[in-house]
C-alpha cells in the first residue's frame, strides 16, 4: 500500500512539473511575441524571457535530478528526457532570438518576424493544453493536429522571408543577421512540434 501511495505521488509530481515547464514555454513565447510587436520600445522584456530561459532550466534539472534519484516515473524513463529536453529547447530558442535582437542592433523588426512569434505563441498555446491532459492520458489530437498546421506555417512564413533576404540589394550583414534571427525562430516553432510527437507517443503508450 505505502509503495502504491508514494508511487502515485511521484506520478502527480512528475506531471505537475512537465505542466509547469510549458507553463513556462508558454509565458516565454507570449514575452516574445510582445517584443517584437512593439520593438524597440519593449527590450526590456529580453529580460522577462532570459528569466523564463533560467526558470526552464531549473524545471528540466529538477525533472533530471528525480530521475535519477528514484528511478520512477509515470512514463517510460526515455519519454521523460525526451519531453523534459523538448519542452527546455524552446525556451532556449526564443532567449536566443531576444538576445540576438541586441546583440544585432535590430532596429526594427521584419515582418514576417512577427508573423513567427505569433505561431510559436500559437503552438506553445497547445501545448500548455496538450501537457494539462496529459496525467490521465486523454485524448490530446485536436492539440496535436493544431501544433503540426502551425509548424507548417511556420515552415512556410521562414521559407518567405529568408527567400526575400536575398531580393533588393539588403546589406550582406543584414542578410546574415536576420538569416540567424529566422533559423531560430524556425528551431523554436519546430521543438513544439517534437513536444507533440513525444506527447502523443506517452498517450499512445499508456491509454
Amino acid at each position: 500500500m505505502q509503495r502504491s501511495v508514494t508511487h502515485k505521488i511521484q506520478r502527480v509530481n512528475y506531471f505537475a512539473l512537465f505542466e509547469e515547464a510549458s507553463r513556462n514555454v508558454l509565458r516565454s513565447a507570449a514575452l516574445l511575441e510582445r517584443l517584437l510587436d512593439d520593438y524597440p520600445d519593449n527590450r526590456g522584456l529580453a529580460q522577462e524571457i532570459r528569466d523564463c530561459e533560467h526558470e526552464g532550466d531549473r524545471i528540466t534539472h529538477e525533472i533530471l535530478d528525480r530521475l535519477n534519484h528514484t528511478g520512477e516515473a509515470p512514463v517510460d524513463s526515455e519519454d521523460v528526457l525526451a519531453l523534459a529536453s523538448a519542452l527546455d529547447d524552446i525556451t532556449d530558442y526564443i532567449d536566443e532570438v531576444a538576445d540576438y535582437l541586441g546583440l544585432y542592433r535590430i532596429e526594427a523588426p521584419m515582418e514576417q518576424a512577427v508573423q513567427l512569434a505569433d505561431v510559436l505563441h500559437q503552438a506553445s498555446v497547445q501545448i500548455a493544453e496538450a501537457t494539462a491532459r496529459l496525467h490521465d492520458f486523454t485524448d490530446i489530437s485536436t492539440q496535436t493536429v493544431e501544433i503540426h498546421r502551425l509548424e507548417n506555417d511556420g515552415d512556410r512564413i521562414s521559407r518567405e522571408a529568408i527567400a526575400s533576404l536575398f531580393h533588393g540589394g539588403i546589406d550582406p550583414m543584414v542578410v546574415i543577421r536576420w538569416k540567424d534571427l529566422f533559423e531560430r525562430l524556425e528551431s523554436a516553432i519546430d521543438a513544439t512540434e517534437r513536444v507533440a510527437n513525444i506527447l502523443e507517443a506517452i498517450v499512445i503508450k499508456n491509454s
